[in-house]
């Protein structure tokens, strides 16, 4: 295909179409009347030799030819708009720029301190916008309306950039006065009533079925190979909530180490106890859109968030050696 008989305006036209998934919006934007988006539209399809929308009882819906072309094109906008902006060095010391980061309960409670302790010194003009993951759709992160997400995630667009932050166990949650704090066995543990704390991925949560214990997550799946399953009284998707209702001395709480150990730092009547069978450990990742890859002040961002990971596991096994050196 000859590039210079096509005119590349129509990439800027097909991302907003595309983006607003509908005619009349998308000529609005772009200034220009609606039968000159139409006309643009019957060119574009031409072009692709594709429908790329089409009529349904939603609207406009993307063609599947649509889908794929979608975070190309944004990415190649993107490209173009970094071309075209004056080069300057960034400087996190001086800059004043807001990201907006989806994090997990469980992230915001191991993580997010520290992170925010050190931007306070490197870069004390950065504001901070912490979402939710019910906050959140993969579209958002798609088109750069938010910056990172940070999570535990059970699937993700292949279109995504991941990095791993850390590995994490999980822990038991005990009362102090608990009647299985010095002989939790399998038994014992089967025999409690447990707290269920968890939410990954993004997107709205909705309410679990005690009955599908394979679909509670990683804990009850290991109980399942056994051919076990626990006895679950309270659901919470809020990572605070387990030491206050592992005080009671009938529910034991099992919960990532990072967090039942810093809950236990805090309270003297809780105790952390090993699970009495195996948990594989659990990956918190962090993921971008293709969009922000190569952004200096994005990418500056993404290096000290893995920076301070490091720091947070290496202090992790000074006291570890500590313990049992």
């Amino acid at each position: 295909m000859n590039l210079q008989k096509i005119d590349l305006n129509l990439i800027v036209y097909l991302d907003v179409l595309l983006r607003e998934k509908n005619v009349t919006r998308a000529a609005e934007q772009l200034g220009i009347t609606q039968p000159a988006m139409s006309n643009i539209l019957r060119r574009l399809r031409s072009l692709f030799n594709d429908p790329l929308l089409v009529r349904s009882s939603e609207g406009m819906t993307p063609t599947e030819r649509a889908k794929e072309l979608q975070p190309r094109i944004r990415e190649i906008l993107l490209d173009v708009g970094t071309l075209l902006e004056p080069r300057t060095e960034f400087r996190p010391y001086s800059t004043s720029r807001m990201f907006r980061i989806m994090a997990s309960d469980y992230a915001e409670a191991t993580l997010v301190p520290r992170l925010v302790k050190a931007l306070r010194s490197e870069a004390p003009n950065v504001i901070l916008d912490f979402l939710t993951p019910s906050d959140v759709s993969y579209r958002d992160m798609e088109q750069g309306r938010v910056d990172l997400a940070i999570n535990r995630f059970n699937e993700i667009p292949q279109s995504f950039h991941q990095v791993l932050v850390w590995r994490d166990t999980f822990s038991c949650l005990l009362s102090a006065d608990s009647p299985y704090l010095y002989r939790l066995n399998l038994k014992d543990y089967l025999d409690a009533q447990h707290v269920w704390v968890s939410k990954t991925g993004m997107g709205v949560g909705f309410g679990v079925n005690p009955d599908k214990s394979g679909g509670l997550g990683a804990i009850d799946q290991a109980l399942q190979r056994l051919g076990k399953k626990r006895q679950i009284s309270v659901f919470t998707r809020h990572y605070q909530m387990p030491a206050m209702l592992a005080a009671n001395k009938d529910l034991i709480a099992t919960l990532p180490t990072r967090v039942a150990n810093l809950q236990a730092q805090n309270n003297s009547q809780i105790v952390v106890k090993e699970p009495p069978f195996f948990i594989p450990e659990f990956e918190l990742k962090m993921a971008w859109s293709p969009l922000l890859q190569h952004h200096p002040a994005h990418k500056w961002l993404r290096q000290l968030i893995i920076h301070v990971a490091r720091q947070i596991m290496a202090e992790e096994g000074t006291k570890l050696y500590q313990i049992t050196g």
